[in-house]
């Protein structure tokens, strides 16, 4: 990656908390999504959900996650980034969700930082700020769990969660999806970062040499994931970092409302 593309605080893979966040102000309009066209900066392809979609909400459609956006797609060997792939996605997430504070170039793309389109909203009654985009998207996963996840090895109570971030944590110019706040972790005490730096490869989990199934490498049970896999979400426990408490949003976020 370019020295232009590179956000990188220092810091390597390990999770930080974010600092608390300022809601952003609503949009005064909404534009129904329009799969012919791009989702920049423009009034033309800028899809945000409407305000009232709660109350017309019918379900969000299924979607998988896009493989061009997964990490394993432009970083290889845990290690090396392969530019042409890496800034494919990173053009996809800036026409999406808008440019990053700090790289200002990518505004080419979309002329509306991310920062002007997040929001403050609650999973399982925890606090979390996201991109506007993917709300309906985590509305969706929390009802799903609640209605298919009943079984007793389903059983799981979230007790602190984070989004939105505004610095980096990789380095070597990967740009986390927490910056574009379509990214959410849970519980990083209970669910470790197996692949990442020390601390989290000396957690229990991680360190049981029974546990070959990441399944077992993390405390989510597997009907959460799967409801998370249904709309776009990819879990990142099935990247080489087995960052199991990492859920981010690959679909197409103008794609999730009917």
């Amino acid at each position: 990656m370019s020295g232009c593309l590179v956000l990188a605080d220092g810091s390597a893979s390990a999770k930080k908390a974010a600092p608390k966040p300022k809601p952003a102000k609503s949009s005064k309009t909404a534009k129904k999504p329009d799969d012919k066209t791009k989702a920049t900066g423009s009034s033309k392809g800028d899809y945000r959900p409407p305000k009232d979609w709660k109350k017309k909400f019918r379900g969000c459609r299924f979607q998988p996650a896009q493989s061009f956006l997964k990490r394993s797609s432009f970083v290889k060997g845990g290690k090396t980034l392969l530019p042409k792939p890496h800034l494919r996605a990173l053009k996809y997430r800036t026409e999406k969700y808008g440019f990053l504070p700090g790289m200002k170039q990518l505004a080419k793309w979309n002329s509306h930082s991310v920062h002007t389109r997040v929001k403050a909203t609650k999973f399982f009654g925890l606090p979390i700020t996201v991109h506007e985009k993917i709300e309906p998207a985590l509305y969706c996963v929390e009802r799903r769990i609640t209605r298919s996840c009943k079984k007793s090895d389903d059983s799981y109570k979230p007790k602190a969660i984070g989004g939105l971030r505004y610095s980096n944590t990789y380095r070597g110019g990967e740009v986390s999806n927490h910056l574009f706040g379509v990214a959410i972790d849970i519980d990083p005490a209970r669910n470790p970062c197996c692949g990442c730096v020390k601390p989290w490869p000396d957690h229990p989990l991680c360190k049981d040499k029974k546990n070959v199934s990441v399944y077992k490498k993390t405390a989510l049970p597997k009907c959460w994931i799967n409801a998370f896999e249904r709309y776009g979400f990819y879990w990142l426990g099935r990247d080489s970092l087995q960052d199991t408490m990492h859920f981010e949003f690959l679909g197409n976020p103008d794609r999730i409302l009917p």
